[in-house]
């Protein structure tokens, strides 16, 4: 169990970090982390992330971390076996 644990934060993180990397651009500049990681409510704040793309790009990013913590299950899986 503590493999699997292992391999799935190993292998989500990797998803992250590539994931930026593939989705993480904006007019051939890269979207800091700390904008990505703004949580902020109000909802001018929300309208200039959907205006800007960051809204998509933060849901890419996330999509592809969870491609690889669900690759490290399935690796983690058949390396029991």
């Amino acid at each position: 169990m503590k493999k699997i644990i292992i391999h799935f934060l190993v292998f989500g993180i990797i998803g992250l970090i590539v994931g930026y990397f593939l989705f993480g651009k904006i007019a051939g500049e890269y979207v800091s982390v700390s904008s990505l990681l703004d949580f902020s409510s109000t909802g001018l704040a929300k309208f200039g992330r959907k205006i800007t793309g960051i809204e998509t790009i933060k849901k890419d990013i996330l999509i592809s971390g969870s491609v690889g913590a669900i690759i490290g299950i399935i690796i983690s899986y058949y390396r029991k076996k």
